[in-house]
């Protein structure tokens, strides 16, 4: 058991390598583009478009990636290539369809989006959206065959790549003094972002070949990509909905204004000050890209049961430790976005609280996916949807992007609180819900105990709150080092 835990822990933190140094290197073109960039409207669109790219990846891998973990695991399957093939061929198909319709149906699509007098932005994020959903079952191989070394590299040649360019367009060229009109276009701002993440995206395709080959090289299975869909579709209607949580505001966003100019700046300032809790939201990638191949490996071991109640204590422990770290050093971390941008800082620990909430919620799943119920993962993903809509056409004409911070809270704590009901009927796993309760419990003290004086001197303040951290994780340490000494000697 102390293995597997190890285990999962160690390909965290290399899939985490790659989404952490990633997010802040990433997170590091934020001050950036707030800066460079002519307004806050802009960085709207920036925000606008990524919104998009996010939900069209979803429906783009339509659940493919879970359908090739749980297929290729199975105890029945002798052939996982080509179980592997079927699913690269399937989203190749269906990628170069999504980009020949955005390419053929170009200004008729970037009118329904409002971006008419820039077409080209919604035909560089179709190709964007496009390639990645292809590379996503690449990527899937290499989780598979538990190579996070690999994967990490190439995740982190895309970000560094993507960085550069970034770079070069929105710094170096404005700086050049010889003429390069021939390619520079002053004040493209946005386009140049788009840029940026097209030419990034093809040098990672070009560096996954040596992944797609062996697919390509297989034989496709008919009878297994309908047996891949029919478990799949479910939780493509899981990713919708649960993509749809946390993008529908953002895609909505423009249309709830009369005022375009308007809403594009109020969407820059959230989406601005989101990047700062962005922390909580690429610890539970980093964990999601472990845990799913760990849960179908375990599942088939006798004791896998304990093995995803301490996966979920420890998960718990990380978020509430990252939680408190990003509010406690808010005061420097706002420094990151430009002074416009930070009125939207009280949505920071809603937005975190409704991740750890979501992180929750994937853990519980395992149990729908394990029993191939996936089913319920769509029903509970779309009532959360239904929420967030709710909310965000309701509250948003009237509270702002305030609005869309509590909508992500509201759904991502109902859908934890119905997967776990359900869960417990369907697929009985006893989680420790007195660690859950008293840790959070203690995170809430602290919070409340860090925050609350005002103490005029900065620096005093970083000191006392890095002091209130420290002693939480001391109380942590405590509880669980010697325990977990013990337990070891049984796993």
């Amino acid at each position: 058991m102390a293995g597997e835990m190890k285990r999962l822990a160690k390909d965290t933190a290399t899939y985490g390598l790659s989404s952490i140094i990633g997010r802040f290197l990433n997170w590091m073109l934020v001050p950036l583009y707030t800066r460079v960039l002519e307004n806050t409207a802009e960085y709207g669109v920036v925000t606008n478009l990524y919104g998009y790219t996010a939900l069209f990846i979803v429906l783009l891998t339509y659940g493919m990636e879970t359908g090739l973990f749980r297929f290729i695991n199975k105890k029945e399957e002798q052939e996982p290539m080509r179980v592997y093939a079927t699913a690269i061929y399937s989203v190749a198909f269906t990628s170069l369809l999504f980009v020949l319709f955005i390419l053929l149906f170009l200004n008729p699509v970037s009118g329904a989006l409002r971006y008419d007098a820039h077409p080209e932005y919604v035909g560089m994020m179709g190709c964007i959206v496009a390639v990645d959903a292809f590379c996503c079952i690449p990527f899937a191989w290499l989780r598979y065959k538990n190579r996070p070394v690999r994967f990490a590299c190439l995740k982190l040649f895309g970000i560094f790549s993507n960085i550069s360019l970034n770079l070069f367009f929105l710094v170096i060229c404005p700086k050049i003094n010889a003429d390069i009109s021939w390619f520079y276009r002053p004040g493209y701002g946005v386009g140049y972002i788009l840029l940026s993440n097209a030419l990034t995206t093809a040098l990672t395709f070009l560096l996954l070949i040596p992944e797609m080959l062996p697919g390509f090289r297989a034989a496709f299975s008919r009878q297994r990509l309908r047996q891949m869909l029919h478990y799949s579709f479910p939780i493509l209607i899981l990713g919708i909905a649960g993509i749809l949580n946390q993008s529908f505001a953002i895609i909505s966003f423009p249309f709830l204004f009369e005022d375009k100019d308007y809403a594009d700046s109020q969407l820059g300032i959230y989406g601005a000050c989101l990047k700062i809790a962005v922390v909580m939201i690429l610890f539970t990638q980093a964990f999601r890209y472990a845990y799913e191949p760990f849960i179908f490996s375990r599942n088939r071991d006798t004791d896998s049961r304990t093995a995803y109640v301490r996966a979920m204590k420890y998960f718990i422990i990380f978020s509430l430790v990252i939680f408190l770290g990003v509010m406690f050093y808010l005061d420097l971390l706002k420094y990151f976005i430009d002074g416009p941008y930070r009125q939207a800082l009280a949505v920071i620990p809603v937005i975190m609280l409704g991740e750890l909430f979501y992180g929750i919620y994937y853990n519980l799943s395992v149990w729908y996916k394990l029993t191939d119920q996936t089913r319920w993962g769509a029903r509970f993903s779309i009532t959360g949807c239904a929420v967030t809509v709710l909310i965000i056409i309701g509250f948003v004409p009237r509270y702002g992007y305030m609005a869309c911070a509590w909508a992500a809270f509201a759904s991502n704590l109902l859908m934890m609180l119905l997967s776990y009901f359900t869960g417990q009927r369907k697929f009985p796993v006893a989680y420790d819900l007195r660690s859950a309760f008293t840790y959070g419990a203690i995170a809430a003290v602290c919070y409340i105990a860090g925050m609350l004086p005002e103490i005029a001197s900065d620096p005093l303040q970083l000191a006392y709150r890095t002091v209130i951290l420290l002693i939480f994780t001391g109380i942590i340490l405590k509880r669980e080092i010697p325990s977990s000494g013990i337990k070891n000697r049984y796993c």
